[in-house]
């Protein structure tokens, strides 16, 4: 059984990801102080425990207080939906008893329990999912609007960088993603008439590659006569990911980082087999997610550092990216550089984002400049590329480092929302999968040398 400091780590994650999770619950749509300093508290945490390097692993009793306490956030803590009362009260049942369900067959550590517990995450999920599509068949975002339209676009061959969106009650004349987020979300909508049935699906290929992550050891290592053992591991990590509070939210509202944690975590199962074969083709997914989103180029330079993937790998990347995205963009230049860079960089704080940027503004009065904000994600960067360099950690470890830059990056936004923040911290119970993990050998890195990550 884990030792009692290994116990207190994991009530200490445990209470870390209660208060990140449900302050993101609450903070959709509303600013306020105490969600900053818990969010910023929790970076500065991240950031602590990745320096000292400690070891912490998920055990029953953390899991199953964290799946209790978001059940009693899904309950209590304001929850924005444009479902109504029936559809909001069938979402909500499915995931309060989710969790529960999920945590009390969590509770014994024992791999038996883990195929029922993963059936339970999964159902509830899908039975949310399924709820908040069909109980909101035309949420009132942007978001949605453009991805509907812009799938649309994409079905007759039309460039969506220079449509006018009807009926958007936002932005109406930009698409501010890049192009591939359209391309892996359309088939929702050609199919069953809504891109969440794709994003919905998407989040489960996320759920699926940390099972993955989580369980592929061989049959006869020690871990699997442990407890918790591999399977329930990947059970627990899977509850954390589909059932954290504010889930429904995301759902309902179609944002887009599941389809960005899918691909970065099937990055880490390629890289993770630790073969030269799987590495390279670890390079796809990774392209997909950074031909999907901007800025998610800003994980690329701690990559290029760390040996498992290394230079050409990560060149690799930015270049396959470049390939996808290079359609829309030759297709009009102006149009593709407005929507995707031009119009982020002048576009307006968003009142509701809880970020530092925004506690400058809105408390005092003080709006940051760009080179103060650019700075310090600079200066973040800079320091975890140091890192990662010199110490060329396990694989857990650098997606918490992932998860770091990101999470900076976001406090300092003036448009960070629920969805960039969830992305971080996705990244870091992912990582939980990798616990306890035995040394493997890497992927020869562009050098010819092989890099230890245990």
């Amino acid at each position: 059984m884990p030792s009692r400091p290994s116990q207190s780590r994991a009530a200490a994650f445990a209470v870390a990801w209660l208060a990140y999770f449900v302050v993101l619950q609450w903070s959709v749509v509303r600013f306020r102080v105490p969600i900053v300093l818990v969010l910023t508290a929790c970076a500065l945490a991240l950031a602590a425990w990745q320096w000292r390097r400690s070891t912490v692993e998920p055990t029953p009793p953390a899991v199953t207080g964290m799946l209790a306490g978001s059940a009693l956030a899904t309950l209590v803590v304001p929850l924005f939906s444009y479902l109504g009362d029936t559809a909001l009260a069938v979402a909500t049942t499915a995931l309060v008893v989710g969790a529960l369900a999920a945590g009390a067959l969590l509770w014994s550590g024992r791999a038996r329990a883990a195929v029922p517990a993963l059936v339970a995450s999964v159902t509830a999920y899908a039975v949310a999912g399924t709820t908040a599509v069909v109980g909101d068949p035309a949420p009132k975002i942007d978001v949605w609007v453009t991805l509907q339209q812009a799938s649309d676009a994409l079905a007759r061959g039309e460039n969506f960088y220079d449509m006018t969106w009807t009926g958007s009650p936002g932005i109406q004349d930009a698409f501010t993603y890049l192009p591939f987020t359209t391309v892996l979300l359309a088939p929702g909508k050609w199919l069953a008439g809504d891109v969440r049935w794709a994003l919905l699906a998407w989040t489960l290929v996320a759920a699926a590659g940390a099972w993955v992550l989580a369980t592929r050891l061989p049959r006869g290592h020690a871990a699997y006569s442990s407890l918790p053992g591999p399977r329930w591991r990947g059970a627990a990590v899977v509850a954390l990911l589909l059932l954290a509070p504010g889930t429904l939210t995301q759902l309902d509202q179609a944002w887009t980082e599941p389809l960005l944690l899918a691909g970065l975590v099937w990055w880490a199962v390629l890289v993770d087999r630790g073969t030269e074969r799987s590495a390279w083709w670890a390079v796809v997914p990774l392209a997909l997610a950074c031909a999907s989103k901007q800025h998610l180029a800003v994980l690329l330079p701690v990559l290029l550092v760390w040996r498992p993937f290394g230079v050409r790998r990560t060149l690799a990347t930015g270049a396959l990216t470049g390939l996808f995205i290079a359609p829309w963009f030759l297709a009009s230049p102006p149009d593709f550089l407005h929507d995707t860079v031009t119009l982020l960089v002048s576009f307006p704080p968003l009142k509701f984002a809880n970020t530092l940027y925004l506690l400058a503004l809105n408390s005092f009065g003080v709006t940051l400049p760009f080179w103060v904000t650019g700075l310090v994600v600079i200066g973040t960067l800079g320091a975890v590329v140091a890192v990662v360099w010199r110490r060329q950690p396990p694989l857990a470890e650098v997606l918490r480092w992932l998860a770091l830059v990101l999470l900076v990056a976001n406090l300092v936004n003036k448009q960070a929302f629920y969805n960039q923040f969830w992305l971080a911290g996705a990244l870091v119970v992912v990582s939980l999968a990798l616990a306890a993990r035995p040394a493997v050998r890497s992927a020869p890195d562009s050098a010819g040398r092989t890099a230890t990550h245990a």
